[in-house]
């Protein structure tokens, strides 16, 4: 991997690294990261990481996971300018607190509905990560909440 190459993926709340370990696919030479909350969530991804590499020697060096409380601010600078941001859940109060966090934030935008209709990884969301899963088995809603790093006007 080019050192100087930034994040493109964020997961922020990754779970057991289900839109991750899909986006590899994908992806193959774009930056990733997961970010959990959760040691024994991140632990199992972390396994799930190796044993890919292990499998496949040289491949999925693209992608890690890591433990963060941080806020916003950590996440738009490990994202490259342009770099998204995607959030699902099926809890509708978290979800609006996290698009309201999302939309204050000086660093970040919300994509245009074209722009989330041509994303591919929108459509990942709800088939690819264990909460858009849990939620089609039990047909209820999801809340999502996509937003692009920016650079802040000055």
């Amino acid at each position: 991997i080019d050192s100087s190459k930034k994040i493109q993926f964020a997961d922020i709340g990754c779970g057991f690294g289900g839109l991750l370990i899909s986006l590899l696919t994908f992806f193959l030479e774009t930056l990733m990261i997961g970010m959990e909350l959760r040691d024994k969530v991140s632990e199992y991804v972390k396994e799930q990481i190796s044993a890919l590499r292990v499998a496949n020697p040289g491949q999925y060096q693209n992608i890690s996971v890591v433990i963060s409380t941080h806020l916003l601010d950590e996440y738009a600078y490990t994202l490259r300018v342009g770099g998204i941001i995607y959030t699902i859940t099926d809890v509708e109060e978290l979800g609006g607190w996290m698009k309201s966090c999302l939309e204050s934030h000086p660093m970040y935008e919300a994509l245009t509905e074209e722009e989330l209709e041509a994303d591919p990884v929108v459509k990942l969301l709800s088939s690819a990560t264990e909460e858009g899963q849990k939620v089609a088995r039990n047909d209820g809603q999801t809340f999502q909440a996509i937003y692009r790093c920016i650079m802040p006007a000055i």
